[in-house]
C-alpha cells in the first residue's frame, strides 16, 4: 500500500515538474524572440541557464498566486 502511494506521489511530482518545465521552456523561447535572437544562436549551457532561471520565475509566480487564493479564501485579500 505504502508503494502504491509512493508511486501515485512521485508521478503527481512528474507531471507537476514537466509542467512548469514546459512553461518555462515556452517563455524562455519568447524572452530570446524579443531580444531579437534565435535558439539557435545560443549554446546548450546557455539555453538551460536560460530555462532554469524561467522555471524559477514560473515557480515563485505559482507560490505567490496561491498565497492571494489562500487570502481570499481566509478572507483577508
Amino acid at each position: 500500500m505504502a508503494n502504491k502511494i509512493t508511486a501515485l506521489k512521485d508521478k503527481a511530482v512528474d507531471k507537476y515538474r514537466s509542467k512548469i518545465r514546459e512553461r518555462a521552456i515556452t517563455q524562455a523561447k519568447a524572452k530570446i524572440a524579443l531580444a531579437g535572437r534565435k535558439v539557435e544562436d545560443y549554446s546548450p549551457e546557455d539555453l538551460e541557464v536560460i530555462v532554469l532561471n524561467e522555471e524559477e520565475k514560473v515557480k515563485r509566480s505559482m507560490k505567490t498566486s496561491g498565497l492571494v487564493v489562500i487570502l481570499i479564501a481566509l478572507g483577508l485579500g
